[in-house]
């Protein structure tokens, strides 16, 4: 594609590096910033710098944060006795908007997936086994929220070896999200019948 400005090449290659959005769309929206007078474009530039810089992890659960302890972890309402383990940050978004769930998360970076080289080791597991420990008995419950893939239940599998020397209830939210499914495209009422009804998780 022939661009009328290097300029206007650039921001294409920039804007496309983003997940879904081809060089077409880039340069729909390239244009579009274009007409936009400058100060939006500077407040959608500054807005990402800041993103990028400032942003922050919780330190117990591992979820986006804007401080060190993000407002679940630091909220007193909360059930602190139970911890749903989720792969990212969509998942517990897609969770809370079903207001089926009051319990803590923790959020693992991930699934193990060999295939893309992603092994325990690159995940929170054991952030989250510390978190256990140093719990002094609080925690009763793990609840798996992983989509059901072939990597999410490999990661699960693991994690319940991981988990078996503790007095831990551990479950998986029921099967209502389709097999091979992702769980942030899931609908509301589906995800929350399935934390609703989550059953015990089995190994065999």
């Amino acid at each position: 594609m022939e661009y009328p400005s290097k300029l206007i090449e650039r921001a294409v290659e920039e804007i496309s590096r983003l997940p879904g959005i081809g060089k077409k769309t880039a340069l729909r929206l390239a244009l579009h910033l274009l007409k936009e007078p400058v100060s939006a474009s500077e407040a959608l530039g500054q807005s990402i710098v800041e993103l990028r810089k400032q942003i922050k992890y919780c330190k117990k659960c591992m979820n986006i944060a804007d401080s060190d302890v993000c407002g679940i972890c630091a909220s007193h309402r909360r059930e602190e006795s139970t911890i749903c383990v989720v792969e990212d940050t969509r998942d517990v978004l897609a969770i809370e908007n079903t207001s089926q769930y009051n319990g803590l998360y923790h959020v693992l970076g991930g699934v193990i997936s060999p295939i893309e080289g992603v092994g325990p080791d690159e995940l929170n597991i054991e952030q989250l086994i510390e978190r256990i420990k140093s719990s002094n008995g609080t925690v009763a419950e793990i609840i798996f929220a992983l989509s059901p893939t072939m990597e999410g239940d490999t990661t699960a599998f693991y994690l319940t070896k991981q988990l078996k020397d503790f007095n831990i209830k551990i479950s998986t939210i029921a099967r209502g999200i389709p097999i091979g499914g992702e769980l942030e495209y899931a609908d509301e009422i589906t995800l929350g019948r399935s934390i609703a009804s989550r059953t015990a998780y089995n190994q065999e």
